[in-house]
């Protein structure tokens, strides 16, 4: 049985936060005309203070800035449901004084291929920055807040090693909160389950590469790394444990790239990167397609199961310059491009755009039977980021040549994609900001 959550949130009304608001904005003014009024009375500390610029003090009017007004004007003209519906992945990454809330030293689950400064990296610029929606700020994560609207509820990342990569970050941000405790793990870490017992909240992360059932391609004993997916018919790994999921947060995307044969209702219906003259090359757009449609249809066909909370994180972009992955690609750029910069011909977009619609044909669906589906569109955003993977980082031993360009340093950017996560959770729950 999945189990119930006992937190209510009773301050998210539109009522009650206009009546908080205009409370706030009246001591403002009071305090500005208080202010005002004041003798004024150049301080002898105006100097810089713990490196600030230093304030020059011409007149008393320079005071008025000091209580933000027009902000709060303009909040103010802001209807509740135009913050709540901020889109929060249109934005831009801006300069961060605080860095991250956990290092590779205080969170003691960082896995080591992707503790970076583990292995030797200097620089730590790429910690340094946030990411800033157009029209409203994101909030930094709060494991407190994530923990009490999740208390009593069920979590598990579904798809390839990004979805473990993500889970492993939240697992490092809700631990400055509360000690996690490793319930259960298997031999090859594609299947864990983590508690936080004060909170009743479980966090799994179930590695299903395709989302859907796959079979390696054997030959002459020795796997070939390629891939008979089954497109119609769900991973029984994680489909099979979905009546006791409350949240599921799914990717997959890299694992399609590769000469994988597509098959439904048994038969060969194609393939991604094939030489065969007998066989269509669809390439990995469909097959990324199919499975996706594959999964979502699992949770709105699912009958044992209750309200499922369903977001798919879009498509991931690895960096390699230089090269692939097996051929000296590298990634040892140690700060963000510009968006501009980014080149625009690559496929990333496309594999977003596919996910996006089947996300938002299973939402239709999903209304009818009471299940909810979102979308974490982290792809134009990660685009810019390539300072933040571990690159040679990432073992010990550097002599194989092989960079990782596709995960993510820890703690890193990876990071963002949980702060996003929680807004949008809060989202869910109706909580405001």
């Amino acid at each position: 049985m999945k189990s119930t959550s006992n937190y209510k949130e009773k301050d998210h009304f539109l009522g009650t936060t206009t009546t908080f608001l205009l409370i706030f904005c009246i001591t403002c003014v009071a305090l500005i005309t208080y202010t005002n009024n004041m003798p004024f009375q150049p301080s002898k500390h105006n100097s810089t203070q713990r490196g600030k610029n230093p304030i020059k003090f011409l007149s008393k009017k320079i005071l008025y800035p000091i209580f933000p007004t027009t902000y709060i004007a303009h909040f103010l003209h802001m209807s509740f449901a135009e913050i709540e519906t901020c889109d929060l992945f249109k934005g831009r990454w801006i300069p961060d004084a605080d860095g991250p809330l956990y290092t590779n030293y205080s969170c003691t689950t960082i896995p080591t291929l992707k503790n970076c400064f583990l292995h030797g990296r200097k620089d730590a610029d790429f910690l340094h920055w946030r990411w800033k929606p157009d029209k409203c700020e994101l909030p930094r994560f709060s494991a407190q807040i994530f923990l009490r609207i999740l208390r009593g509820k069920k979590m598990a990342f579904i798809g390839d090693s990004l979805a473990r990569n993500q889970m492993e970050s939240l697992l490092c941000l809700l631990s400055t909160e509360e000690t996690p405790k490793l319930i259960e793990r298997d031999a090859d870490n594609r299947f864990t389950i983590w508690e936080f017992p004060k909170h009743n909240f479980t966090l799994t992360v179930y590695w299903s590469a395709f989302l859907v059932t796959a079979t390696e391609i054997v030959i002459n004993g020795t796997g070939t790394g390629n891939f008979d997916l089954h497109l119609d018919t769900p991973d029984p790994k994680w489909s099979e444990k979905l009546p006791s999921i409350d949240y599921a947060i799914f990717n997959s995307g890299q694992w399609h790239l590769r000469g994988n044969y597509l098959h439904e209702g048994g038969n060969v219906v194609g393939c991604v990167y094939c030489h065969d003259p007998n066989i269509t090359n669809f390439g990995p757009g469909l097959a990324l397609r199919r499975s996706f449609r594959a999964a979502f249809k699992a949770i709105n066909d699912c009958k044992k199961c209750n309200k499922i909370v369903t977001f798919l994180r879009t498509f991931s972009p690895s960096h390699f310059e230089h090269g692939e992955w097996n051929t000296g690609g590298r990634c040892n750029r140690t700060r963000l491009i510009e968006l501009d910069e980014v080149d625009r011909a690559r496929p990333d977009w496309e594999y977003r755009n596919i996910q996006v619609k089947e996300a938002e044909a299973a939402r239709s669906v999903g209304k009818e039977r009471g299940n909810e589906f979102g979308v974490i569109d982290v792809t134009e955003m990660m685009l810019t980021r390539v300072d933040g993977h571990p690159g040679a980082y990432w073992i010990d031993n550097w002599t194989t040549g092989y960079k990782d360009c596709v995960h993510w340093c820890m703690p890193g950017p990876v990071d963002t994609w949980n702060e996003l996560l929680l807004e949008m959770v809060k989202r869910q729950n109706k909580i405001s900001s």
